[in-house]
């Protein structure tokens, strides 16, 4: 019989990947892949979500500034997603390999520059995404913010390398994490609209399509353009289901849906 001490990880990149397989499934993972990954990709912020027909925004964190990054997901989803051409590739690609994507707020289109990243100061974003079999797109994302120092060419190459692996370690957490399952598992709008219906039958259609793209993280102004409606007329209809469904904030509404 032979036994021997495991020897110390080999680099940075390796003792971040291995400090990170000890959060999978915890509700520590979001903030500990920032903190995990400063010496390397010093991003302040961070965000895991899928594009396409089903949209939805799984896994986020700041680090060392305010979280906005809600906020920044529905202000992504009130417009500049429809001309964010960033993703194309792995969106129209037919193989699953991962596709490694970066960009600085110079780079988006105008809308997107103001709304996403000038208001959240947002600077620069690296991703890396990979096509669904629904011709979705899921990306992980690590965003610099404007009080930070560009990427410097070794963090990118660090992402890079890394980026297979924590595409893995992200989908193996929420495969691991409840609340991810269910996100993930019922977020198709047939899904939704079965729930909705289920828990209070006396919601009218538009009272219903209004629920499902809050529960997408649309915000008002996005639905309305969406669903071609006036912004009042939303409103309406969002007070009407929520009374309806005896509550009162967009959260209760998660907390319904998820658990009917």
């Amino acid at each position: 019989m032979r036994s021997w001490q495991a020897a110390a990880a080999s680099d940075q990149r390796t003792q971040a990947l291995t400090e990170l397989i000890g959060h999978l499934g915890s509700p520590r993972f979001g903030p500990a892949v920032l903190d995990g990954l400063q010496e390397l990709l010093p991003a302040a912020s961070w965000s895991v979500y899928r594009l396409g027909m089903r949209p939805a925004l799984f896994l986020s964190a700041s680090r060392g500034v305010p979280d906005t990054t809600r906020d920044c997901w529905r202000a992504y989803l009130s417009g500049p997603h429809r001309s964010d051409r960033s993703f194309a590739r792995a969106a129209g690609a037919t193989e699953r390999a991962p596709l490694l994507c970066h960009l600085t707020a110079d780079e988006v289109p105008e809308e997107h520059r103001t709304k996403v990243y000038e208001a959240h100061g947002v600077a620069e974003r690296v991703s890396v995404a990979q096509t669904q079999d629904d011709g979705g797109v899921f990306a992980v994302n690590f965003y610099r913010h404007g009080h930070q120092r560009a990427f410097s060419d070794a963090a990118l190459d660090s992402f890079g390398a890394l980026a297979p692996a924590l595409l893995a370690l992200v989908r193996k957490h929420m495969a691991l994490s409840p609340p991810y399952r269910a996100s993930a598992a019922d977020a198709s709008v047939h899904d939704m609209e079965g729930r909705l219906r289920s828990l209070c039958p006396a919601l009218t259609e538009r009272e219903r399509a209004v629920c499902v793209r809050l529960l997408q993280g649309m915000t008002q102004h996005g639905i309305a353009s969406d669903l071609g409606l006036a912004l009042p007329t939303v409103k309406t209809y969002r007070n009407r289901a929520f009374a309806r469904l005896g509550i009162h904030f967009r959260n209760e509404l998660f907390a319904r849906v998820l658990s009917a």
